[in-house]
């Protein structure tokens, strides 16, 4: 590999618009997904204000966003947080942040892998009565994701988009409905701080759950190469999806607990709430349910194969890990093998637990990789003030750069401690050891890359998205 950018490295230019990048985020969000599985412990923890928890899940997902907003402004680059932690604090670090930061979106996608043909499974044999192995169906919607994302980022962020909005509108339809059957018990109770369980406590135990269901937002830093002018378009699709998600996330709680008559009880005792609440408002449209999870799945497959599979092939490129996954297709202009290599490694790793139920896999492959995924954005975020005062200490803002960073490690603290705080339940309770113990052998292999690899340093953030060459 050239130590030195040429035209022949880069993926396509200007594929993409602002659109289509939000789209692509809010598709890997998988707000159906994320909703059904995550919205009753949510309420669990928080009570029946839980759409107040969520109000603040998604201000700290902001100040995060500031993050990248800022590193996207100055140098916007595919590797996204692998990037940026190379530049902020130094070719170890860069090089041990590829590894940790790959191996942790590998498992975080193994939970969509599962969820897929587990939620195909059961939508299939609730309304056809065909009983066809969930392990099938995961493996079909790989195949078929993994092909269209290595035929060009265009046609597949077309299509996460299509999905995407597809499932938006049918969740939409089922929460109004939900209102409208429901209009009797409708209250301000749900943004009512009084009914938070123990209080502003309450907003801290739903919290890391709240977060959780905004991962993704980052999605449209990776594509930057890709983007066109992506020192505005990122910055603005990074706060415009996490406002967008946030804004829809309040409006299907606020749905789902005037449906349960606000009875918070009742909806922790609920395996899937927007289900039940669609049952007893409108059975006609469980249909229309289960079918906005089948086309959030597959949208949020698209959305993440695309977006993290740059971030193993700007490592790639850049030397950080082996060469070859930095190879772009002659034709279609996609980092083909990254994408194959990333979600073979998620089916790989879902068919490890073959003889676990997808909902249990979804659970923990999901909590074990967004361990990983939260202390980058934790490093990441540290690492952006050492970057301005490091190569543009002219630009410095105690604001931007001291104050909202500062917020957003402590904001951080917040959903990593909910993570790894002792006396969970197995295999919960080993997960923040493993992680520990994947951080150290990653660090360990940042020591030796750096120091075999003596021009590392320049290489970690040379491919500038929207520089020539």
């Amino acid at each position: 590999m050239s130590s030195s950018p040429t035209k022949a490295d880069r993926l396509s230019r200007n594929q993409l618009g602002l659109p289509q990048i939000v789209a692509s985020t809010l598709a890997n969000i998988a707000p159906a997904v994320s909703f059904y599985f995550g919205f009753g412990l949510i309420v669990g923890g928080a009570g029946v204000a839980a759409p107040l928890t969520i109000i603040v899940a998604m201000i700290s997902i902001l100040f995060l966003g500031n993050t990248l907003a800022e590193f996207s402004k100055y140098r916007p680059s595919t590797g996204s947080f692998v990037t940026f932690i190379g530049m902020g604090l130094g070719p170890t670090a860069g090089a041990a942040a590829s590894i940790f930061t790959v191996c942790g979106y590998a498992v975080a996608a193994a939970a969509i892998v599962a969820i897929s043909g587990g939620w195909a499974h059961d939508t299939i044999k609730l309304f056809l009565g065909v009983n066809i192995p969930w392990q099938i169906l995961s493996i079909a919607a790989t195949v078929i994701c993994a092909f269209l994302v290595s035929r060009g980022v265009k046609i597949s962020t077309t299509w996460a988009a299509i999905f995407f909005y597809f499932e938006l509108t049918l969740l939409l339809i089922g929460a109004v409905v939900m209102l409208v059957v429901n209009r009797g018990s409708l209250s301000w109770a749900p943004f009512s701080p009084a009914h938070l369980s123990g209080g502003l406590a309450g907003i801290g135990l739903g919290f890391p759950l709240a977060v959780y269901s905004f991962v993704g937002w980052e999605n449209s830093a990776t594509l930057a190469e890709e983007t066109a002018n992506p020192r505005k378009n990122i910055p603005k699709a990074l706060m415009a999806g996490t406002v967008a998600i946030g804004i829809v996330y309040v409006f299907l709680a606020y749905s789902t607990e005037i449906a349960f008559h606000n009875n918070a009880t009742a909806i922790g005792n609920s395996s899937i709430p927007y289900i039940d609440a669609i049952k007893s408002s409108a059975p006609a449209l469980l249909f229309v349910a289960y079918l906005a999870g089948v086309t959030s799945i597959f949208s949020c497959l698209l959305g993440l194969t695309n977006s993290q599979a740059r971030i193993l092939f700007s490592a790639g490129r850049e030397g950080l890990l082996p060469k070859f996954f930095g190879k772009i297709h002659p034709q279609h202009k996609t980092p083909h093998v990254a994408m194959w290599a990333y979600i073979s490694a998620a089916l790989v790793i879902t068919l490890l637990c073959w003889n676990l139920d997808p909902v249990t896999i979804f659970g923990e492959t999901g909590t074990l990789g967004t361990i990983p995924i939260i202390l980058v954005y934790l490093i990441t975020t540290i690492a952006l003030p050492a970057y301005i005062l490091r190569f543009h200490k002219e630009d410095f803002s105690i604001i931007r750069h001291g104050v909202i960073p500062a917020l957003g490690v402590l904001l951080t603290l917040f959903p990593l401690w909910g993570l790894v705080q002792p006396g969970q339940p197995a295999p919960y309770n080993i997960y923040p050891m493993a992680t520990g113990i994947g951080l150290v052998l990653a660090i360990i292999y940042g020591v030796i890359l750096a120091k075999r690899a003596p021009d590392l340093v320049r290489r970690i953030g040379s491919y500038v998205a929207d520089e020539e060459y």
